[in-house]
C-alpha cells in the first residue's frame, strides 16, 4: 500500500488555515444577510432606477445648464450692443446738430458780432461797485462749489483781469447767480454792443441748449476769448489759452478745431471736473466756425452727462428692459473711472456707499459722489474687465464688480463713438443671472426624485403582493412569540409557503394546549402560596426573589381562635365540618383584605395576622382592632344563620416583630417576636371569649374605642395590663 507523504496528507479541519475576508466585505455580507426579501427587492429596483435616472438627469442637467448660461450671457451681450448703438446714435445726432449750426449764417454772424462787441469792451468803464459785485459773486460761487463738490477754489486765481471780462461778468455773471435766469435774459440794457448782440442771438442759442439739453454753449474767437456764453458762467470773457481755465480739456479741443482743415470736423473731449460748472463732470463738443476754410472761431457745446446717463440707465427702467434687480451698464474711461451713474447710487445712495466701502473703495469716494449727485469721474470700476475693453477686446467674464458682488460682465470698447477711449460693460449678479439655472436644477432634481419615489412605491406594492403570505406567517409568529397561541393563518397557496403555513398552524395549536396546562399549574401554585403566606411574599417567591428574615418596627398583631368548633365537629361528618371551617376562614380572609390585614398562617382553629408587615401603615392598630370586631360580627351572623354557638377569642398587640421563611425544603412563612407572643398569651390566658388588647393598643385607641379592664397577665415575671374591647369604634 502506498504511503501518503506529509505534503499529500489531508489537513485536519481544526488546524487547516482559513480564508479570512476583509472586515468591510464581511460587514457588507452580514448586512445583506440581515435584510428582508422585501428590502432586497425594493433595493434592487431602486438602485436600477437611481442609476438610470442619474445618467439621464445628468445629461439633461448639463445640457440645460449650458444652454441657460449661454442664453444669459447672450442676453447681456445683446443689451450691451443695444446700448452701444443707442449711445452712438445719440452722439451722432448731437454731432450732426453741431455741424448744422456751424454751417448756418446765424452762428457765423454771431461770432463776428460778439467778437467785435467784445473788442469794444476793452475800454468800457468798470466802476468799483462793479468790481465789488464780482468779488462778492466769486465768494458765493466758491462756497457753492465747495458745498457741491468738496473742492475749495482759489478765488484770486479765478477773478477776471481784462477790462472786457470784468465788464461782462459784472453786468451778467454777478447779477444772475441762477442758471435759469441767465439763460432767460436777453439784454442787460447797458447800451453796449455786446448786450445788443446778446439780444439778437440769445434766443437762437437758448433754443440749441434747451432742445438738446446741453449744459452750456460757448463761442470762442480766433484768439481764444470766450466772447459768448448762453448761461453766462464764470468762463464768460476769459481766454481759454491764457486765462484761469487754460488747463481744461476745452483748450486742447479748441486748438484742434482751429487747426483742422477737415470739413465737418467735431472734436469731442472726455469728461473732467470743470470749475465754472461748480466742478461738475463736463465734456465738450467743439466745431470750427466756419466749418470749411480757415476757422475764425469755434462753437463749443458743453456735452450733457444727463443724455449719457439716460441711455446707460435705461431712463431708470432697468427691469423693463431685462436687467432684473441687479443688472446695469457702465461707461468707463482709460482712468478706470465711471463716465455714467451707478444704478445702486440712483436707487439707494446710502446702500451704495456701504457696499462700495465694503468692497474696498475708500470712504471719501462715495462721499464725493453723494455730494456731487453722481458717480461720473468718481467711482472706480473693476480694471480687469475694462482693461481688456480698452485694448479693443470684447467678451464676457465672471468676476467681482465695484460693489464686491460676483457678476457676469460683458465688455467691449466704444470704438468710434466720439473718438474716445471708453469701454462699455453690461453686468448682472450671477445669483440673478443663473436664477433660471437654479430653477431648472430644482426641476431636474424634483423630477428625478419623483421618478425614484414612484419606482419605490411600485416596488413596495409589488413586494407586498409577492410577500403577503410570508407577512401573514410572520405576523402569526409574532403573535405566538407574544404569547397568543390561538393563531390560525389562512393557507391560500399550494406552494412551499402554503405547506410551511400549515405546519405553523399545527405548531400553534399544540402550543395552545401546552399553554393552558401551564396556566393551570401556575394558578394552582399561586393559590397554594397565597394560602400559606401574605400575597406580597408569595409574589416575590414566584418572581424568584430571595426571601430573607426582616425586622419590622411597627406592626400590630392579632391572634384569633374560634371557640366551639371542636364540639361541633364531634356531631358532624367530615364534609360538613370542613365546609363550616372553610366558610368562616373565607369570610375572615375577605374582612382581612378590606382592613389591610395580612394573614400569616392558620393555626388549627386560630388565625394569625398582622397589619403593617409588608405594607407600612400609620393606622395599623386601628385597622387590626376593627378587623377583630368584624370577625366577631361574622361569628355572630354565622351563629344566627346556622343556629350555632361559636365564639371568638382574640389577642391584639403592637410592636416590633420579625418575619421570614421557616423550614426546608418546604418553607413556611411565619412571624415571631414579643408582640406575637403577647397576642398569643392574651388569646389563651383570658377565661371568657372576647377581644383583648395590651396597654400599647389601649393607649393608641382609648379616645375612640371603649375598653374594659380585664385584669393583668403575668409575662416573664412582670404584670401586663389587659383590656377588653367592649364596643366598636
Amino acid at each position: 500500500m502506498a504511503q501518503l507523504s506529509e505534503q499529500d496528507a489531508p489537513e485536519d479541519s481544526a488546524t487547516a488555515p482559513r480564508r479570512i475576508l476583509p472586515a468591510k466585505v464581511t460587514a457588507k455580507v452580514n448586512l445583506l444577510n440581515r435584510m428582508s426579501i422585501q428590502s432586497k427587492l425594493i433595493l434592487m429596483l431602486v438602485l436600477c432606477t437611481i442609476l438610470a435616472a442619474a445618467v439621464v438627469g445628468g445629461i439633461a442637467y448639463q445640457t440645460g445648464r449650458n444652454s441657460l448660461r449661454v442664453a444669459a450671457v447672450n442676453r447681456l451681450t445683446e443689451i450691451m450692443d443695444s446700448q452701444k448703438r443707442t449711445l452712438s446714435a445719440e452722439v451722432t445726432d448731437l454731432r450732426s446738430a453741431l455741424i448744422t449750426y456751424t454751417y448756418g449764417t446765424m452762428t457765423q454772424s454771431a461770432l463776428r458780432d460778439f467778437t467785435a462787441a467784445f473788442d469794444q469792451l476793452s475800454n468800457a468803464p468798470v466802476t468799483p461797485q462793479m468790481d465789488k459785485a464780482i468779488a462778492d459773486y466769486y465768494q458765493f460761487f466758491a462756497k457753492e462749489t465747495e458745498k457741491s463738490s468738496g473742492t475749495r477754489l482759489d478765488i484770486a486765481a479765478l477773478l477776471p483781469t481784462s477790462n472786457a471780462e470784468r465788464y461782462l461778468q459784472a453786468n451778467y455773471t454777478a447779477k444772475l447767480p441762477s442758471n435759469d435766469l441767465a439763460i432767460a435774459m436777453n439784454d442787460e440794457k447797458d447800451g453796449s454792443a455786446w448786450s445788443a448782440a446778446n439780444a439778437t442771438y440769445q434766443d437762437f442759442f437758448r433754443e440749441i441748449v434747451t432742445r438738446f439739453a446741453f449744459e452750456d454753449a460757448l463761442i470762442l474767437d480766433g484768439r481764444g476769448n470766450v466772447v459768448y456764453s448762453a448761461y453766462k458762467n464764470t468762463d464768460l470773457g476769459t481766454n481759454i489759452l491764457t486765462g484761469p481755465y487754460s488747463s481744461s480739456k476745452l483748450r486742447d479741443a479748441y486748438q484742434e478745431a482751429m487747426s483742422s482743415n477737415k470739413a465737418d470736423r467735431v472734436v469731442f473731449t472726455d469728461f473732467e471736473f470743470y470749475e465754472p460748472a461748480n466742478m461738475a463732470p463736463t465734456a465738450w463738443m467743439v466745431a470750427p466756425i466756419p466749418p470749411t476754410g480757415k476757422a475764425e472761431g469755434v462753437l463749443a457745446l458743453q456735452f450733457p452727462i444727463t443724455k449719457i446717463n439716460k441711455v446707460l440707465t435705461f431712463d431708470k427702467k432697468w427691469a423693463e428692459v431685462g436687467m432684473g434687480e441687479t443688472g446695469e451698464t457702465i461707461l468707463a474711461g482709460s482712468d478706470f473711472l465711471m463716465r455714467s451713474d451707478s444704478r445702486l447710487f440712483l436707487e439707494d445712495p446710502d446702500k451704495y456707499r456701504q457696499k462700495v466701502i465694503d468692497a474696498g473703495t475708500p470712504p471719501d469716494i462715495p462721499d464725493i459722489a453723494i455730494r456731487q449727485g453722481g458717480t461720473t469721474l468718481v467711482q472706480p470700476v473693476n480694471p480687469e474687465v475694462h482693461r481688456e475693453a480698452q485694448k479693443g477686446y470684447s467678451g464676457t467674464l465672471i468676476t467681482k464688480d465695484y460693489l464686491g458682488e460676483e457678476t457676469i460682465q460683458a465688455y467691449e470698447p466704444t470704438g468710434k463713438i466720439a473718438d474716445l477711449h471708453w469701454s462699455l460693460v453690461a453686468k448682472i449678479d450671477t445669483k440673478e443671472a443663473f436664477a433660471r439655472e437654479a430653477t431648472f436644477t430644482r426641476i431636474v432634481v424634483l423630477a428625478t426624485t419623483g421618478i425614484i419615489f414612484l419606482v419605490c412605491l411600485l416596488a413596495v406594492i409589488l413586494a407586498q403582493v409577492f410577500l403577503r403570505p410570508i407577512r401573514r406567517l410572520e405576523a402569526g409568529v409574532q403573535r405566538v412569540a407574544a404569547g397568543d397561541y390561538q393563531v390560525d393563518v389562512p393557507v391560500e397557496t399550494r406552494d412551499e409557503i402554503g405547506e410551511l403555513t400549515g405546519m405553523f398552524n399545527e405548531m400553534s395549536r399544540s402550543l395552545a394546549v401546552k399553554e393552558d396546562l401551564v396556566k393551570q399549574q401556575r394558578n394552582e401554585i399561586r393559590r397554594l402560596l397565597n394560602s400559606l403566606m401574605p400575597e406580597a411574599i408569595a409574589d416575590k417567591i414566584r418572581n424568584g426573589e430571595e426571601i430573607t428574615a426582616r425586622e419590622h418596627s411597627n406592626v400590630s398583631v392579632i391572634y384569633a381562635e374560634i371557640g366551639g368548633l371542636d364540639r361541633l365537629r364531634a356531631h358532624l361528618n367530615a364534609d360538613e365540618s370542613l365546609n363550616i371551617s372553610n366558610e368562616l376562614i373565607r369570610q375572615f380572609n375577605a374582612a382581612a383584605d378590606e382592613y389591610g390585614i395580612e394573614r400569616v398562617h392558620l393555626v388549627r382553629n386560630g388565625y394569625l395576622g398582622g397589619c403593617g408587615l409588608t405594607i407600612p401603615r400609620l393606622d395599623n392598630i386601628r385597622r387590626t382592632v376593627d378587623f377583630a370586631l368584624e370577625c366577631e360580627r361574622i361569628i355572630e351572623r354565622f351563629n344566627g344563620e346556622a343556629s350555632l354557638n361559636l365564639t371568638l377569642r382574640a389577642g391584639v398587640d403592637a410592636g416590633a416583630v420579625s418575619s421570614g421563611l421557616i423550614g426546608s425544603p418546604s418553607p413556611v412563612f411565619d412571624m415571631w417576636g414579643t408582640a406575637v407572643n403577647l397576642a398569643h398569651r392574651l388569646k389563651d390566658g383570658m377565661p371568657a371569649p372576647g377581644i383583648y388588647v395590651t396597654a400599647r393598643v389601649y393607649d393608641a385607641l382609648s379616645e375612640t374605642t371603649s375598653f374594659a379592664s380585664a385584669g393583668t397577665l403575668s409575662v416573664d415575671g412582670a404584670q401586663e395590663s389587659v383590656w377588653r374591647v367592649t364596643e366598636p369604634s
